[in-house]
């Protein structure tokens, strides 16, 4: 079986989940089956190319082909952009299946199915029309990003939700759907790459260059500025929590101008009526982050909208217990009271997940941060059960067997 993966993103140019999300898929099918990945941001060279886990025994192999934008669209509104890539990648899909990750890629997806014949599978990591906020930085291209997402997966041959929450999103923002096709196969994560790093390891170094005391008990937030992540209702959260507790923010990567410009703010507000805040607006090398997720002591996740939440995944591979918002498929990952504590939040159902009372969740989301930092015995013991569940329920290996499955279903419909 050969499968041609599409993704905005793929090393070395990863900046969000749904590039993790690529990059450790691909690695896994590739022990299984014949993988090509098609990419944006250029060429790749072979040492782009992650390493296949067991490469020695895979039975398939990964391939890696990079796309760029064509000259003609260097000054296109990015939407434009994103289209100039994907007719390129259509033209040139050669596999029994095509996988399309995120709206970057479903054009390209779609066009391909229609130009070769060939079926299409969508993991959808996030939806369109639930992130009325892409206006701000696409503009009229928003527009555009909707319709070439509502098309092709009103024509995909599977779409897969990255958890149970995100399948019900997707048939409320596209009844046309046949519910059959709409599957559920979990996001994952690799253990192995989310090891306590070595005392000597060079990693350990952002806590002198930033400086953070570890010392303190110290909360981390990890995500990129934009509405989703929920970061500024994490800032005002943060003027009712123990002045005691070190915060460390790692937020960069901001949508637009606008949503920056009001991130510092708020955040120039909090340091000086709180203070103890770090933020850290570049974005760090693996082990650098892997560092601190050992280096803190709990993780918070205040998004207003979150498919699945690997970021999540990733701190309970590291140990830490999680504060997050009970919204889209957080649920499925944290367990209330067991790994973490679960923010309630109701929210507006008008595509933008404005939580209807924000007072009571920034307060809610203060007395969890609360709870779980003022007890270290606490701490540790929901940290040792999100890493066993995140051992346990979501490894890439399962993750990859099913994603196989979904594939040869399609491929026998079409005998």
């Amino acid at each position: 079986m050969k499968v041609d993966l599409l993704t905005r993103e793929y090393p070395p140019h990863v900046y969000g989940g749904a590039g993790v999300h690529a990059e450790q898929l691909s690695k896994v099918l590739a022990e299984r089956i014949d993988v090509t990945v098609r990419a944006f941001d250029g060429p790749r060279t072979e040492a782009d190319v992650p390493e296949i886990p067991n490469a020695a025994e895979a039975k398939g192999s990964l391939k890696v082909v990079g796309y760029g934008t064509p000259s003609e669209l260097a000054d296109a509104n990015p939407a434009l952009k994103t289209f100039g890539v994907d007719l390129q990648i259509a033209n040139d899909v050669n596999a029994d299946i095509i996988h399309a990750h995120t709206w970057y890629a479903c054009l390209a997806g779609y066009l391909a199915k229609m130009l070769h014949g060939t079926p299409l599978v969508i993991t959808a990591h996030s939806l369109e029309p639930f992130r009325p906020w892409k206006r701000e930085q696409l503009g009229g291209g928003y527009n555009l990003s909707s319709w070439a997402e509502k098309d092709a997966y009103e024509h995909a041959d599977r779409v897969i939700a990255v958890s149970k929450g995100m399948r019900n999103d997707i048939l409320t923002a596209y009844p046309n759907l046949d519910p059959d096709k709409v599957v559920v196969v979990y996001n994952g994560i690799t253990m192995s790459e989310f090891a306590t790093p070595a005392d000597d390891d060079p990693g350990w170094g952002v806590f002198d260059r930033y400086h953070i005391d570890r010392s303190k008990p110290t909360l981390l937030f990890v995500g990129r500025i934009t509405r989703q992540k929920g970061l500024p209702y994490l800032l005002k959260a943060l003027h009712f929590v123990d002045p005691d507790v070190q915060i460390v923010l790692c937020a960069g990567a901001p949508d637009t101008p606008e949503i920056m410009e009001e991130v510092k703010n708020s955040f120039a507000e909090l340091d000086k009526k709180r203070g103890n805040i770090i933020w850290i607006e570049e974005m760090l090398p693996k082990n650098e982050l892997s560092a601190l997720e050992h280096g803190c002591d709990a993780f918070i996740c205040p998004s207003i909208y979150e498919p699945l939440g690997i970021v999540n995944l990733e701190a309970m591979a590291c140990g830490l217990p999680v504060v997050a918002s009970a919204t889209g498929g957080i649920p499925e990952v944290v367990v209330d009271g067991e790994t973490g504590y679960l923010v309630p939040i109701d929210q507006l159902h008008d595509g933008t997940g404005t939580p209807t009372n924000p007072d009571k969740f920034v307060h809610d989301m203060a007395d969890a941060i609360n709870k779980v930092m003022a007890d270290p015995e606490l701490r540790k013991k929901m940290g040792q059960a999100g890493y066993e569940r995140a051992r346990d329920v979501f490894s890439w290996e399962s993750i990859a067997d099913e994603t196989v499955k979904v594939y040869q279903s399609v491929l026998d419909e079409q005998k």
